[in-house]
């Protein structure tokens, strides 16, 4: 089951992902009200209600890894709560039975003022660190929507190559095989990155999600 990083903090130089939890639903319920970030992820506006229900299943699905990005640097002081140093989100889907190597990957940076900085590509090069240690993933796709230039460019910059366009769907497909050459240079990338538990530096605060 998926469960495998309810309790993994993986922490980067300007971003910390952690585990989606009940508390960070509101924040992400407010981002996903932008029509923006709707057309940018294909989504439909949720309820809170269906958000925290969404929330429950993704952290019981065996096919999906999510993570909230933090600010590291605003994080790391614990002078603020993680729902105020929220980012945006990286998932990671299995979305092949038949293939537990590959994974569809997604990142999302919702707050604008934090595009163009290198959260994204951080954010989304510590999660493909963490699929291939910890997943066994050799082999990535990223779904992207053909406005988002942005994002694409940002994929290629890692080595994705375009694959494929979806017309009807107008996005492009990019996928990236990791070779022994890619995964060191993958690992290198994030050879700063540092793994945590998530409840021994939640523990000062006292409550503790189960």
């Amino acid at each position: 089951a998926m469960k495998i990083n309810q309790d993994t903090v993986l922490q980067g130089k300007r971003v910390t992902l952690v585990p989606y939890t009940s508390a960070h639903v509101s924040r992400y319920h407010e981002w996903m009200q932008s029509e923006e970030l709707q057309r940018l992820t294909a989504s439909e506006p949720l309820s809170l209600e269906q958000e925290y229900e969404m929330q429950r299943s993704w952290r019981e699905d065996a096919d999906k890894c999510t993570f909230i990005v933090l600010d590291t640097e605003r994080w790391s002081g614990q002078a603020c709560a993680d729902e105020d140093c929220m980012v945006g989100d990286v998932n990671l889907f299995l979305t092949d039975a038949e293939d537990p190597t590959l994974g569809e990957i997604e990142i999302m940076i919702a707050e604008p003022s934090y595009r163009g900085r290198g959260f994204g590509k951080e954010a989304t090069l510590m999660m493909m660190s963490y699929g291939v240690r910890n997943l066994g993933i050799t082999k990535f796709e990223a779904k992207i929507g053909q406005e988002n230039e942005a994002s694409i460019c940002m994929f290629k910059k890692l080595h994705f190559k375009e694959v494929a366009v979806n017309s009807v769907f107008q996005e492009v497909r990019l996928r990236l095989d990791v070779s022994d050459e890619e995964r060191r240079w993958l690992l290198e990338e994030t050879n700063h990155m540092k793994e945590k538990s998530y409840a021994e530096l939640k523990l000062p605060a006292g409550v503790q999600e189960t």
